[in-house]
C-alpha cells in the first residue's frame, strides 16, 4: 500500500540502524504513525511510503514502512518550511527566508549544483555555502543510495549497513561484486547476493557463482557449530539447497578451490572432509598447542601433597572421594587437566582445594569463564576474582582481536577455566596462543551440557581423544543427593524419567492439557511468585524462540502480567520491543567500555567498566528527554545506556536454554509441550534443569518430557579437534 505523507515530527530515531518512528498526516490531513528504517526522512518533508497497516499491542494502529522515497517540496512556502526545519547545517529560519527570497523555486537546484551563488546572500561566505551544500548532498546521497539499493532488491536496513561499510560508492561496489557481501556483511544470505548477481548478468553456472556458493555452505555450517563438512555432504547441500545445479559441476570447481588453497581437504576417520582455511588452521593449531602445554610443563616441586590434602580436609570438614583426591594430585603433576561431571559431583570442592594448594606453593592463578555470569558464579564459589576470557585476553573492539597472544602472553603459573562446554574453537585457540611456556591449564565443565554456540566441540573432543588426563566425576555427594534437582538431572542424563511426583520436593511437575493451559500456568506461577516477593528469583526458560511457548511470546505475555503499562511508568518502543521501567532485561553482547557504578552501602562507591553477554538486570528509569535508560544489574552495578545502545539488551522474563548456559538461577520455570525435534532433546532438558539452584517447575506434558529424554539425536556436529589430538598421539608414540 502506498501513502503520500507529510512528516510532522521525528518521535524516535536510532542513528546506528536508521529505525525511525514518525508522526505524519496523509493527503486527507489524517494523522497517523509510521515506523520503519527511514534514515533520510526529516520533519517538514513529504515522503512516499510503501508498506502495510499493522496493529501494535501497545501503540495501536501503525503504518509499517517497507520502502520509501523523499519528495522535494514545491512552491515557495513549502520550500521555505522545508529549509526552516533545521536539518540542513548552516540554515535556520532567517537564513532560509533569505535563500528562498533570492532563488525561489530554484533553491534546491542552486544548493545542489551552484552553491557558490549562495554567497550573494548577506552572511553566507564561501565556507558556509560549502557547509550547506555538503549537508544537503549528504542527505541526498543517502536518499539516492536507498533508492539504488531498493532497485537491487535490498532492504533499507541493509542499505544502511552497506553505506556504513562501503561509503558513498556502495551501490557501484555491490553491482561490481555482489558475492563479496557474503564475506563482508554479517547475515547476508547467498540468495540476496545471487539475486543481485543475476541483475548484473552473472551466468548461472559461472565458476564465480559456484565458488561463492561452496564457501557460503561452509559458512552456514560454521554458524551451526561445524568446523568442516564431509565432501559428500558439502556437495549435496550446495547442490540442493544453495546453487540448484548438478553436484558434478560443483565438484569440478571444488577441486580447483582445493588446488588453489582456497579450501582445505583432509581425510578424517576415513571420510574426505572440506574446511575453510582458517577453521582448519585454528583447530589443528589448538591440538598442537594443547599438546605442547601438556608435554612441557614441569611437575611441581616435591612436597607432601597427601599431608596438605589431609590438613585441608580437616579444616573444611570434608572427606574427599578417591577421584577428587586424584584430580587434585593430577593438577600438580600434569600440564593439562580436565575435570568434568554433572551437578553435585564436587567440582567446586576440588577447585577450592587446588587453589589453596597452589597458593601454598606461591603460584599465580588466573580464573576465567566464557561469560560474565559464569565468571561471577566462579568468583562466588571460590572467593577469588574470575574474569571473562575476553577480559583475560584483553579483547580490543577497535581491532577485533585479542591483545594477549604468543608475542604478549599471559604472565601466570596456572589458568583455571570453568564452563568449558561453552568455549568454541576460535576462543580456545586465542587462549592457547596466549599461554606462556610453563603455564598449567585446568579445564572444568560438564561434557554432557549443550556444546558451544560457536564452531567446534572443544570439551567433548578433548575428553573423547583420551590425550590429556580427564577426571570424570559421577558420584553425587551426600548434601547434593538430598536435592531432587540433582537427582533428576542425573536421571535425565542417564536416559531415565525424572521423579515427577515427589511430595515437598524442589522439583515440581504440573501436567497441562495444551499450550494455552501451559502458557496461562506459567503466567499464574510467575505472578504468584512475584506476590510472595520472589519475582526476581524466577527465570523462565524455553527451548525455542518462536511458537506460543517460545521466548518471544512468553516475554510479551510475562511483561503484560508482571509489569503492565502504567501512566506512572515511562516506556520506550525500540523496534518490536517495548521497554518499560521495571522490566527484566538481559545484555546480549559483551561491552567492555560501558561505565558502571555500584553503591556498596556505607562503603566507598565503586566504579568500573564492562557489561557482559548474559548479564541480567532491571530497568530503573527511562528518560525520553535525555534519551537514556538506566539499568541496575543483579550484582548492583548501575549502568546508563543511550538509546543508540538498545540493540545490546532484550527482555529477559524468559530466555532461551542456550542463552542460560553458564548461569544459575534460584528458580527455573520450564514450559514443555512440543516443539521442533532438534530442540526437544535430552541435553537441552538436562541443561535447563541444571540451571536451577533451589526450585524447578516443569509445566506441560509428561509425554513431552519422556520424548525429550529419548531424543538423543542432536544434530551431528562436525569437529576435528579429537582427530588432530589422536594423530599427534600417534606421532609421539
Amino acid at each position: 500500500m502506498k501513502i503520500t505523507a507529510a512528516v510532522k515530527e521525528i518521535r524516535f530515531r536510532n542513528d546506528s540502524n536508521g529505525w525511525t518512528v514518525i508522526s505524519c498526516t496523509d493527503s486527507e490531513n489524517k494523522s497517523f504513525t509510521a515506523v520503519g528504517v527511514m534514515p533520510s526522512i526529516n520533519a517538514g518533508e513529504q515522503a512516499a511510503l510503501d508498506g502495510t497497516w499493522v496493529e501494535h499491542p501497545v501503540y495501536g494502529e501503525q503504518f509499517k514502512v517497507d520502502s520509501y522515497h523523499n519528495i522535494l517540496p514545491k512552491g515557495r512556502q513549502a520550500v521555505l518550511s522545508y529549509l526552516s526545519s533545521g536539518f540542513i547545517k548552516g540554515v535556520r529560519e532567517t537564513t532560509a527566508k533569505q535563500i528562498v527570497d533570492t532563488f525561489g523555486e530554484d533553491t534546491f537546484d542552486i544548493i545542489r549544483n551552484s552553491p557558490e551563488k549562495l554567497t550573494q546572500i548577506n552572511g553566507i561566505g564561501a565556507k558556509k555555502a560549502k557547509l550547506i551544500h555538503d549537508s544537503y548532498l549528504e542527505k541526498y546521497f543517502m536518499q539516492d543510495i536507498v533508492i539504488g539499493m531498493q532497485d537491487l532488491g535490498l532492504s533499507i536496513s541493509m542499505a544502511m549497513k552497506l553505506y556504513k561499510l562501503y561509503g558513498q560508492e556502495c551501490v557501484q561496489k555491490v553491482r561490481e561484486n555482489p558475492y563479496q557481501l557474503i564475506d563482508d556483511v554479517e547475515n547476508v544470505g547467498f540468495r540476496t547476493a545471487d539475486s543481485i548477481a543475476r541483475e548484473a548478468g552473472y551466468e548461472y553456472e559461472s565458476e564465480f557463482r559456484i565458488s561463492a556458493g561452496i564457501k557460503y555452505t561452509l559458512s552456514l555450517a560454521r554458524q551451526e557449530g561445524n568446523t568442516y563438512l564431509p565432501k559428500e555432504v558439502l556437495l549435496d547441500v550446495t547442490s540442493r539447497n544453495v546453487l540448484n545445479i548438478s553436484s558434478d559441476r560443483i565438484e569440478s570447481v571444488l577441486e580447483a578451490m582445493i588446488v588453489s588453497s582456497k579450501l582445505r581437504e583432509l581425510i578424517v576417520d576415513d571420510t574426505i572432509c572440506i574446511f575453510l582455511p582458517y577453521m582448519h588452521y585454528q583447530e589443528s593449531e589448538c591440538a598442537v598447542l594443547l599438546s605442547s602445554i601438556a608435554r612441557t610443563v614441569d611437575v611441581l616441586p616435591l612436597f607432601d601433597l597427601d599431608e596438605a590434602i589431609n590438613r585441608l580436609e580437616k579444616r573444611k570438614g570434608i572427606r574427599l572421594a578417591p577421584l577428587q583426591t586424584e584430580a587434585i594430585k593430577r593438577s600438580c603433576s600434569d600440564g593439562v587437566l580436565v575435570i568434568t561431571g554433572g551437578p553435585g559431583t564436587g567440582k567446586t570442592t576440588i577447585l577450592s582445594f587446588i587453589i589453596e594448594i597452589m597458593d601454598q606453593l606461591g603460584l599465580e592463578i588466573e580464573l576465567a569463564a566464557p561469560t560474565g555470569r559464569a565468571a561471577k558464579r566462579m568468583s562466588d564459589a571460590t572467593g577469588r576474582e574470575a574474569r571473562t576470557l575476553h577480559r583475560l585476553l584483553e579483547y580490543s573492539f577497535q581491532n577485533n582481536e585479542f591483545n594477549r597472544n604468543d608475542e604478549y602472553p599471559l604472565e601466570t603459573d596456572v589458568i583455571i577455566i570453568d564452563e568449558m562446554s561453552m568455549i568454541d574453537i576460535p576462543l580456545f585457540n586465542a587462549l592457547l596462543r596466549a599461554m606462556a611456556e610453563g603455564t598449567r591449564l585446568i579445564m572444568v565443565g560438564d561434557v554432557d551440557q549443550l556444546p558451544s554456540v560457536g564452531p567446534g566441540n572443544v570439551l567433548h573432543d578433548i575428553v573423547s581423544a583420551n590425550y590429556v588426563p580427564v577426571i570424570r566425576l559421577d558420584q553425587i555427594y551426600r548434601q547434593a543427593g538430598r536435592s531432587m534437582i540433582v537427582t533428576n538431572a542425573h536421571r535425565i542424563n542417564h536416559g531415565e524419567m525424572p521423579i515427577l511426583n515427589s511430595l515437598e520436593s524442589d522439583f515440581m511437575f504440573y501436567e497441562c492439557g495444551n499450550s494455552d493451559i501451559a502458557l496461562q500456568s506459567v503466567l499464574n506461577l510467575c505472578y504468584d511468585q512475584m506476590l510472595m516477593g520472589r519475582g526476581s528469583d524466577v527465570q523462565v526458560l524455553s527451548p525455542m524462540k518462536n511458537d506460543k511457548l517460545g521466548v518471544h511470546n512468553l516475554n510479551y505475555n510475562l511483561q503484560n502480567v508482571l509489569n503492565p503499562a502504567d501512566q506512572d511508568k515511562e516506556e520506550l518502543r525500540f523496534g518490536d520491543i517495548v521497554f518499560r521501567e521495571g522490566d527484566r532485561v538481559m545484555q546480549i553482547k559483551n561491552n567492555y567500555d560501558i561505565a558502571w557504578k555500584r553503591n556498596t552501602y556505607g562503603k566507598k562507591e565503586e566504579e568500573g567498566e564492562g557489561v557482559f553477554n548474559g548479564d541480567i538486570g532491571t530497568i530503573l528509569s527511562i528518560n525520553n528527554t535525555l534519551k537514556c535508560i538506566t539499568i541496575i544489574f543483579d550484582d548492583e552495578r548501575v549502568v546508563d545506556y543511550n538509546f543508540n545502545q538498545l540493540e545490546e539488551i532484550e527482555l529477559a522474563y524468559c530466555i532461551s536454554i542456550h542463552k542460560s548456559q553458564g548461569s544459575e538461577f534460584p528458580c527455573v520455570v520450564l514450559p514443555l509441550m512440543n516443539g521442533p525435534i532438534m530442540l526437544m532433546t535430552r541435553n537441552i532438558l538436562y541443561t535447563a534443569v541444571t540451571r536451577a539452584r533451589s526450585n524447578v517447575f516443569i509445566l506441560g506434558s509428561s509425554r513431552c518430557v519422556e520424548n525429550m529424554i529419548g531424543n538423543t539425536r542432536e544434530r551431528r556436529r562436525y569437529s576435528a579437534l579429537a582427530f588432530f589430538l589422536k594423530e599427534l598421539n600417534k606421532e609421539i608414540r
